[in-house]
């Protein structure tokens, strides 16, 4: 295979093709433009209210949009789809259930039979270390125990895509660190598609292979950075690098000033400016 068709089959995983979505007369998002390779993780950056939630649950078909399309696999979305699943900021774990039982519901609810069922979530409960708490209620666990509980449940459905709403946004600081390591782990071990949601430049640099950062409301993409860190990373060597904090700074001044140029793109780095067909 040419590496022109290889980037073309990259690129063919999940599209998003003029996406507008209108509340009223509020208008979220106009004219979002996105294609996800596979096993490609993509972090998305900017400001609150701009659309970045909105634009998850329609990806995963919870929500409707008003112009364009979402195309996965060359299939337009129009319903949630079981190769999709979603990890939240809250957890989103049922109280009255068991870790085992909340890991294993989205199974349930795509029919698996009882024994697949066990094999999974014992697989990700394992995967996440939570191995020893398969009884225990969420109110149990340590908020840091209940995001890895959250993500072991949509990794078990097997989906191919991973849509990543501020995942880590509820914990503290140094869970938050230790949560990305855990998830940089799992991906190595099991490559998938993603799109995550933060707030943090340092979470988008460090766990994305390209950063999108869009425009205040209504929403747009200004500009994509390809961070170049690649598979395995190590993310204290990635903090320390000058290309690290070259980028750092280069988001920090995208995100402070919208509506300016955020200066000269660091040396070495692949930058696409807003994106239209």
């Amino acid at each position: 295979m040419s590496r022109t068709a290889v980037m073309e089959e990259r690129r063919a995983n999940l599209s998003l093709r003029g996406l507008h979505k209108r509340y009223g007369s509020l208008h979220v998002l106009d004219g979002i433009h996105l294609d996800v390779g596979h096993q490609e993780i993509i972090t998305v950056l900017g400001p609150s209210g701009c659309g970045k939630t909105t634009l998850l649950r329609i990806v995963n078909g919870l929500i409707p949009y008003d112009e364009g399309e979402v195309v996965f696999r060359s299939e337009r979305v129009a319903a949630p789809r079981p190769e999709m699943a979603m990890v939240f900021q809250h957890f989103g774990l049922f109280p009255w259930k068991r870790l085992y039982q909340n890991i294993g519901y989205g199974l349930r609810i795509q029919g698996r039979p009882p024994e697949e069922i066990d094999r999974l979530v014992r697989r990700y409960i394992g995967l996440v270390g939570l191995d020893g708490f398969e009884n225990h209620y969420p109110s149990e666990l340590s908020g840091g125990m209940q995001q890895r509980a959250g993500l072991a449940r949509a990794l078990a459905t097997q989906a191919a895509v991973l849509l990543l709403d501020e995942p880590f946004g509820a914990v503290d600081a140094l869970t938050r660190e230790l949560l990305q390591e855990e998830l940089l782990r799992i991906i190595d071990v099991e490559p998938k598609s993603m799109i995550f949601i933060t707030h943090s430049i340092d979470e988008a640099l460090l766990v994305g292979d390209r950063v999108v950062v869009m425009s205040p409301r209504p929403g747009r993409i200004r500009f994509e950075l390809e961070t170049g860190f690649g598979r395995g990373r190590e993310i204290e060597a990635i903090r320390a690098s000058d290309r690290f904090q070259a980028m750092r700074h280069y988001l920090w001044e995208a995100l402070r000033h919208p509506d300016s140029d955020p200066g000269p793109v660091p040396d070495g780095v692949s930058l696409r400016m807003e994106v239209k067909p």
